[in-house]
């Protein structure tokens, strides 16, 4: 079982592993100190949890300014416990799981390379460059401070150079945004699907956003 913890604003602090629920208060010790609602999120593959273990670790969240807490896994008994608990609890395929978990894992490192698709809801925020090898669905959000490329079907909204970075470019097999936005100039994305079987690339020219075909140049 991983647990991610985060603030309201969606700040985050930590993740870390629960092997042992006997030793919950040693785990959770350092949170106690902290000012302002807390946020938990429980990711669970492969492993039943009984709503007597959810039930302790729910009461100890209590006590440490824990007001939102979620499960996400892929076993059908873990899913009834946290519901039986009143936990907002999710089923989701290994896959998912994994997916949504390395979110967190790769949040303070620059560039992120995601394997999957980023489905309507799902948000991916890069510091660096933001790398997908997959569709980006209708109602997600991606963004990075500099380069966004999409090795498949960019369908949701795209946020490249979201540091003022007018020299980032978003870059997709299958470029039908709902919308684009390099730094500060916004875009709506085309009325009509795209017809051409290449590449392109969206970047700013004259105070515009503008898509042409993606020529990847050589390296000499």
């Amino acid at each position: 079982m991983e647990i991610v913890i985060n603030n309201t604003k969606s700040k985050f602090l930590e993740i870390f592993s629960l092997l042992d629920f006997d030793n919950i208060h040693e785990t959770f010790k350092k949170f106690s100190s902290i000012k302002g609602p807390l946020e938990a999120k429980i990711f669970s593959t492969n492993e039943s949890i009984s709503s007597h273990q959810l039930s302790k670790l729910k009461k100890f969240f209590g006590k440490i300014n824990i007001s939102s807490l979620c499960i996400y896994s892929n076993n059908r008994e873990t899913i009834l416990s946290g519901k039986s608990l009143k936990i907002n609890s999710t089923f989701m395929k290994e896959q998912e799981i994994k997916n949504k978990l390395l979110l967190f894992n790769l949040k303070n490192k620059d560039d992120i390379f995601y394997k999957g698709t980023v489905r309507s809801g799902d948000r991916i925020s890069s510091n660096g460059n933001l790398c997908i090898i997959g569709d980006v669905n209708a109602g997600a959000i991606v963004s990075a401070k500099k380069n966004i490329y999409v090795w498949g079907k960019l369908l949701g909204i795209a946020f490249a150079g979201k540091n003022g970075n007018r020299n980032a470019s978003i870059a997709s097999l299958y470029l039908n945004p709902l919308q684009l936005r390099i730094a500060d100039v916004i875009a709506i994305g085309p009325k009509e699907k795209p017809k051409n079987l290449y590449p392109e690339i969206a970047v700013i020219d004259k105070q515009t956003i503008i898509i042409k075909p993606h020529q990847i140049e050589p390296k000499n």
